[in-house]
């Protein structure tokens, strides 16, 4: 059997609670579920499921959408390069 280790991890009070509780119910303590995820993670070469942000916001989409309407507006200035953009800010 491999030697075994101790390590402390800080984390919510609430979500530890609820997390003993959700593997209680699968049949393990947190400890075995911390290990099956490290394990996991070894055999995947990294997380074992997406990380990625959320969708954009509200503000975000927002912002996104009238870029867009910008970029087809045919009565905005459209430059073809940062150069003339910067001379017409000059101006």
């Amino acid at each position: 059997m491999a030697a075994t280790t101790n390590f402390s991890v800080r984390m919510d009070s609430d979500i530890k609670k609820q997390c003993e509780s959700l593997y209680s119910e699968l049949g393990m303590n947190l400890t075995t579920a911390i290990n099956v995820f490290l394990r996991q993670s070894l055999r995947v070469g990294g997380f074992p499921f997406d990380v990625k942000l959320e969708q954009p916001n509200r503000e975000t989409i927002a912002a996104m959408l009238e870029a867009e309407r910008i970029a087809h507006d045919p009565d905005v200035r459209h430059y073809s390069d940062v150069e003339e953009a910067l001379r017409e800010l000059k101006r």
